[in-house]
């Protein structure tokens, strides 16, 4: 009874911290999927210079691990910038916090994970498509705007979806580099309190909660996407 009493003690200071594990998730999300985007067409592009550094990106974030990443581009870029210009612009108060270091590790990862996703989405639209749209005159941006990309995007729907939750529970990593988001807070009541199991119980329980109302979001988000197939059948 003692543990679980201290479990739930625990609670309101984490979940005190979850808006700042959302914003990474929300934002590392948002700027992966554009990456990421652009990035697969950069790899389906025909363009060798476009094309290769592309394949390098994702090649390079997809086959180091995350924490590797996060940690290079902290105290990498955390010491080149203090030397540069930058020190002395109204860029550094906010380069100096780590928050922006690990939103930019986030969501170059998260990037590389969605091209390969939505470049084999693209991959997956039949070809006929893309010569009946050629067939009535449009152009491809058009096409790309309006017939390659929505399709492609409802394909790898649930993959995104998994990309995403996995995010969610990657930026625990954040921790590392001083960011008090939810495991960074069970980390410092760890210390605080000199309970080693509690405080880790009670950031699953938060884990757990905004896991199962983001998979129930975005469940919703693929149905309305998806609502054509239902309509065939």
């Amino acid at each position: 009874m003692e543990t679980i009493a201290s479990v739930f003690s625990f609670l309101p200071a984490l979940i005190k911290a979850m808006p700042l594990t959302l914003l990474l998730t929300v934002t590392a999300g948002i700027f992966g999927l554009v990456i990421g985007t652009l990035t697969a067409l950069a790899r389906l592009s025909k363009h060798r210079v476009l094309a290769w550094p592309a394949f390098a990106f994702t090649f390079t974030f997809r086959g180091t691990p995350l924490l590797v990443q996060i940690y290079l581009i902290y105290y990498g870029l955390g010491q080149v910038l203090p030397g540069t210009w930058v020190r002395h612009s109204f860029l550094w108060p906010y380069l100096r916090d780590g928050l922006w270091y690990a939103i930019a590790a986030l969501s170059l990862n998260q990037a590389s994970y969605n091209a390969e996703v939505i470049r084999g989405a693209i991959q997956a639209i039949p070809r006929g498509q893309i010569e009946a749209a050629l067939s009535v005159g449009m152009r491809p941006w058009t096409i790309l705007r309006r017939v390659t990309l929505p399709q492609a995007f409802r394909h790898c729907m649930p993959v995104l979806t998994s990309d995403l939750i996995i995010l969610l529970k990657t930026t625990s990593l954040a921790s590392t580099i001083t960011i008090l988001e939810v495991m960074g807070t069970a980390r410092m009541l760890q210390r605080q309190s000199l309970l080693i199991f509690e405080p880790l119980i009670a950031a699953g329980i938060i884990y757990f909660a905004v896991v199962f109302i983001l998979t129930r979001i975005m469940n919703v988000v693929e149905l309305r996407m998806t609502r054509y197939r239902a309509a065939r059948k």
